[in-house]
Parts: structure tokens; C-alpha cells; sequence
């Protein structure tokens, strides 16, 4: 047997599966082995596990062994593994070490690198797997590597002639189940003569 994943936060008591054994006289459920933290507990009449505590991600999967016993025969016994896996929610959204930089860029430069922006997310595996965008500014004068978090200007610039201010809101986005998570960081990038 092998059930859908459980959520880090599953709470106790919640349904995990229903074992069921086929056979001409009622049986009686247990589990006889794989349980030692005693995460799951099993009816031993209708056969469905459910959990008995707060689960620990680190001790996860666990594979448990079920016995149906022939309820007139304790003699007569099946056995089947469970393996039960559990995911980490993803409980943190990436943050920036600063909410807002200001980069100086010199004037005339051929589009360069202006600045590699680096989020901390403090959740593990795809909920923790970061990509970078830009959510506003002039993204004709600015892009930034999705992977590496690099800001980069597209083009050169005149301080004479454009604005000598530019603001670009950076976000870095998990890859976070169920849902994905986003810090912001704002790049206020000055033109210098």
C-alpha cells in the first residue's frame, strides 16, 4: 500500500488508508513492525490507519508492516508493508537580506551587469528553489537571469538626455507546493556623469 502523501501539518487522527484483506471469517488488523515512533495506529476491525501524533518530516517515509489474523485462528495470518511518505509544506516565502539597493551606473556603458541580487528561502527541496523577475520598471532597459538573479542593464545610457533615476522591483519566486512564494526588493539604479 502505498497512499497519497501527507502534509507535514497533518494533524492527529486523520485518515491515511484502509487495509483490506479478503477472507471467509472476519480478521483482526495490526501493525507488527515499522511503527516504533508510533505515528499511526489501525482499527483492528475495519483496518483503516489514521495518524495518532503531529508528524516529523526528518523521520519520513516510514514503511510499516499490517498483519490480518484469521480472527479463529491466530495461526493464520497475512502480512503487507505501507510506506508513507510526507511533504514539506512550503512554510517560508524567500526574503532579501535588504528591501532596497541603490546601484550606481556610469553613463555610456555597453549593457553590463549592475548588480547580482541573492533571496534566502528557509524552506527545503522545490519549496526552497528560487527564480528571479522583474515585477515593474523599465524592463526594455533592465532584465535580470531568472536563475542567478542577476540585474543587467539592455542598453547604454545618456545623463543628459534620460531620466537619471530608475526604479526596478525585483521579486524572487519558490517553487513551493501548494503554493509558490515571492519576496520583493527594490534596485534604484542612478546614472552618473
Amino acid at each position: 500500500y502505498q497512499p497519497p502523501p501527507l502534509s507535514e501539518k497533518t494533524l492527529p487522527d486523520a485518515f491515511v488508508v484502509q487495509i483490506s484483506a479478503l477472507y471467509k471469517v472476519p480478521v483482526i488488523y495490526s501493525i507488527v513492525s515499522g511503527n516504533e515512533k508510533g505515528y499511526f495506529i489501525i482499527d483492528s476491525y475495519t483496518g483503516v490507519i489514521r495518524t495518532k501524533k503531529n508528524l516529523n518530516l526528518e523521520d519520513f517515509p516510514v514503511i510499516f508492516n499490517v498483519q490480518a489474523t484469521d480472527s479463529s485462528n491466530p495461526s493464520i495470518f497475512s502480512q503487507v508493508s505501507v510506506k508513507v511518505e510526507v511533504i514539506d509544506e512550503n512554510d517560508f516565502p524567500p526574503v532579501f537580506p535588504s528591501s532596497l539597493l541603490e546601484e550606481s551606473l556610469e553613463e555610456n556603458l555597453p549593457p553590463t551587469q549592475i548588480v547580482q541580487l541573492k533571496a534566502q528561502d528557509n524552506d527545503t527541496g522545490r519549496n526552497g528553489f528560487l527564480t528571479y523577475g522583474i515585477l515593474s520598471g523599465d524592463k526594455l532597459k533592465f532584465r535580470i537571469d531568472e536563475a542567478t538573479g542577476i540585474l543587467y542593464s539592455t542598453t547604454s545610457f545618456d545623463y543628459e538626455e534620460e531620466p537619471r533615476d530608475y526604479q526596478v522591483v525585483i521579486y524572487a519566486e519558490d517553487d513551493g507546493i501548494p503554493e509558490k512564494k515571492r519576496g520583493y526588493c527594490t534596485v534604484v539604479i542612478k546614472i552618473v556623469d
